[in-house]
């Protein structure tokens, strides 16, 4: 068993067809998302044309019914800046949400899955199982 957090990549892909979660993660790993993620899902919900959004809210409410949700507490705001510090220090920017669910993964002990590892890779500490 392998503790994961999934990035929105991973689900995005997922929802659309393109990447079966079953072929990411095995049945008895502990699945979580970051509540950033969370909020990155309802966005696609919000934007989406009246065509897909039944559909997308639909998976939405699935995944998060479905999965724990990590919130962001005052270790995982810890684990943010130092994360933070270290890609300001490199001079080699991260998207702020990566940054988060990095943070996360750190301070909930979870491997990153993630379907887009530049937003990831070089950041210390931080296990990614690539998708694709």
């Amino acid at each position: 068993m392998e503790r994961l957090i999934l990035d929105t990549t991973v689900l995005v892909a997922a929802q659309r067809g393109g990447s079966p979660l079953a072929a990411l993660v095995n049945d008895e790993d502990d699945l979580a998302v970051a509540a950033v993620t969370a909020a990155e899902l309802l966005v696609g919900v919000e934007l989406a044309d009246a065509r897909h959004r039944a559909g997308r809210a639909a998976f939405v409410e699935a995944v998060l019914a479905e999965l724990r949700i990590e919130p962001y507490e005052v270790s995982t705001a810890r684990a943010h800046a130092g994360l933070l510090a270290t890609v300001r220090r490199q001079g080699r920017p991260r998207g702020a949400h990566d940054l988060i669910i990095a943070a996360t993964a750190l301070d909930t002990d979870r491997a990153v899955v993630t379907a887009d590892a530049t937003g990831f890779d070089g950041l210390p500490a931080v296990r990614l199982r690539a998708a694709g």
